[in-house]
């Protein structure tokens, strides 16, 4: 029987315009013309009876039936490319490791320990995937996520089992420059002070200048970063003050290119999990190991 299944091109074609936001720029990643990725879109319409696209200001934008499909699409081709990867490089399927984690957890926590990880089960290979939000773990090949969130978050992620690895402590930081010969700053001083902000956070400053008891107008102004790195950087380099967990900046705060501007911690209750589908779901050997080094590792 004949599948239901478009071409690999027209797939690649929808998803890159779907990713891009432009035929345009879908055709030049592709090295294709932009008549002929809008030929592969028209036909691809066509086959699912759907309008994926309409036009936007400045490209094309995804109707509601196109997002959807997209969503699905792009978890397909992920896949796709994955497994080829595998089959190239002769992975060992059974010592490979999935793992879904928060960016600036695996770059400044998690990845400067996976030496100690290869010492001890060498034939492990952790493939680290950015990811901040719930998922449903049937919809993709991860065996484990490393999430920051409150208790309450990570009791609703359905479908899961989760171990608390560490507690967040968020600190107010600055440069050295900017706290000069002062042991601290006054909360009344930083609230007129550039703020800078954390995309997924966006309430933080608001939070810890309402523990204070001090007004500030300016809570929700300044700079976004999207990640932690990218504000520490920022403030590092003085341009404001910064939120940021204290266990993604122990180098910096180590060496002196980062300060505590106050010594006040954000009043949040919030932690680094690792949640794992539940235990009706089957593990394999490499994640359990993983996951027992870990929790070892941070508890140790």
């Amino acid at each position: 029987m004949r599948r239901k299944i478009p071409a690999l091109q027209t797939l690649l074609c929808f998803d890159a315009a779907a990713r891009l936001g432009s035929l345009t720029r879908a055709a030049q990643a592709l090295s294709l013309t932009q008549s002929a990725v809008s030929r592969q879109i028209a036909a691809l319409e066509s086959t699912l009876g759907l309008r994926l696209f309409e036009r936007a200001r400045h490209g094309v934008a995804l109707t509601a039936s196109g997002a959807d499909y997209a969503a699905r699409i792009a978890r397909q081709l992920d896949a796709l490319e994955q497994d080829t990867l595998d089959v190239m490089t002769g992975g060992a399927p059974d010592g490979d490791v999935h793992l879904a984690c928060v960016p600036s957890f695996a770059t400044q926590w998690l990845i400067p320990r996976l030496p100690d990880l290869a010492k001890l089960h060498p034939h492990l290979s952790v493939h680290i995937e950015t990811r901040t939000r719930p998922f449903l773990f049937a919809d993709t090949r991860f065996d484990a996520a490393l999430y920051a969130g409150t208790p309450e978050q990570v009791q609703r992620w359905a479908g899961t089992r989760h171990d608390v690895l560490l507690p967040e402590s968020v600190v107010a930081v600055c440069s050295p420059a900017v706290l000069g010969r002062r042991k601290s700053l006054k909360p009344s001083a930083m609230a007129d002070m550039p703020l800078l902000q954390q995309s997924t956070r966006t309430d933080a400053w608001h939070h810890w200048f309402a523990a204070q008891g001090i007004a500030a107008p300016k809570a929700l102004s300044g700079p976004r970063y999207e990640l932690f790195s990218m504000a520490s950087a920022a403030a590092a380099h003085g341009l404001g003050l910064a939120l940021i967990p204290q266990l993604l900046i122990e180098p910096e705060l180590a060496r002196g290119a980062l300060v505590l501007a106050h010594p006040a911690p954000l009043p949040e209750s919030r932690n680094y999990y690792l949640v794992r589908p539940d235990a009706s779901a089957s593990q394999g050997v490499a994640s359990n190991q993983f996951a027992d080094w870990l929790l070892n590792r941070a508890h140790g």
